[in-house]
């Protein structure tokens, strides 16, 4: 069964409102990537299918352990990883939802990220959320709200999915998937809230690798010329995977300077790297540590809105704070 971590609240609301035949046809799952949308999404879905009487899905019953592989003929997982979702999916998808079930009472898509659907597949979509058939559940996941059509979120069930507290990310790192509890607690403040990237670091070595040669990097960047500085914006701006990354971690680095610069007793998220932090905090006033904080902000808001991705890095760049060495 798909281990689900933090969201038992909105899980217990679809479940009761399907116990009660109050089942929305369509929910919008939102909040920040890797926080649990699309686990929350299997889960229920596998709660749909269950062969066991209980509400809650069993996870070992064939109808589960098939949601889980992606394998049950009446569950459909539209999943299209940094790449749009496309019209003729839609409609494809459409087709196999015009179709009873094969087992049970229902039908269930997934799609994830909707946000970045096309927009010809949206408006595709719209006639199903209009017209749904009695049998079929959609489940949506976005990152951005405002990015989807005001007519799509309109025909939505919505429920916000925060990140989890740290301790709970800790905790399950442990329980769930065998961690150390020194790793589980960097894990912990480096995710942010956010489990799935907190377990895929843990899983990947190269998770750690790439964030240990991009903390290397930001102070390189500090003693770097323009033109340094422009030709490194040109290569990230080549890997869109990497440069979403490499943003994440400039923003939680930028963050814990601003916070040692302000004094601030909280928890900072690079917890191995505190020394390194206080040394490069040292050549950094309060304004820059703010205004580079905000940078990166706007330059992770500009990406989503399709702007020029080099143009972006290459103003973000050419504004990073200089030391000489």
């Amino acid at each position: 069964m798909s281990v689900l971590i933090g969201h038992d609240w909105a899980l217990q609301l679809l479940l009761n409102g399907w116990q009660t035949g109050r089942l929305s046809h369509a929910t919008l799952l939102v909040g920040p990537p890797n926080i649990g949308k699309t686990t929350l999404a299997r889960v229920f879905a596998q709660a749909l299918q269950c062969a066991a009487p209980d509400p809650m899905p069993c996870g070992v019953c064939s109808s589960c352990r098939r949601v889980m592989t992606g394998n049950h003929p009446d569950v459909r997982i539209l999943d299209t990883p940094g790449e749009p979702i496309k019209i003729e999916q839609v409609r494809e998808l459409q087709r196999e939802l015009a179709l009873l079930p094969y087992e049970g009472q229902w039908r269930v898509a997934i799609l994830t990220e909707f946000e970045r659907a096309t927009l010809e597949a949206a408006n595709a979509l719209l006639k199903t959320l209009e017209e749904p058939p009695s049998y079929v559940v959609l489940l949506l996941t976005a990152t951005r709200i405002d990015q989807l059509l005001p007519t799509i979120v309109s025909r939505c069930q919505i429920l916000w999915l925060r990140p989890l507290a740290m301790d709970q990310v800790q905790q399950a790192l442990i329980s769930q998937w065998g961690a150390e509890p020194s790793t589980a607690e960097l894990l912990a403040h480096l995710s942010g809230g956010r489990i799935g990237w907190a377990v895929n670091a843990l899983q990947d070595r190269e998770v750690m690798e790439r964030r240990a040669e991009v903390l290397e990097q930001i102070s390189n960047l500090m003693s770097q010329s323009r033109v340094q500085r422009l030709g490194y914006a040109a290569a990230l701006s080549r890997s869109p995977k990497l440069l979403e990354e490499t943003l994440m971690l400039w923003s939680n680095w930028w963050h814990d300077i601003l916070l040692l610069k302000a004094g601030a007793q909280v928890p900072l998220c690079n917890v191995d790297q505190v020394e390194r932090l206080q040394e490069q905090a040292r050549h950094i006033t309060l304004d820059q540590a703010r205004r580079m904080v905000e940078q990166v902000e706007f330059v992770m808001q500009c990406l989503e809105q399709n702007v020029n991705t080099r143009l972006a890095i290459e103003v973000l760049l050419l504004g990073w704070p200089r030391t000489e060495g």
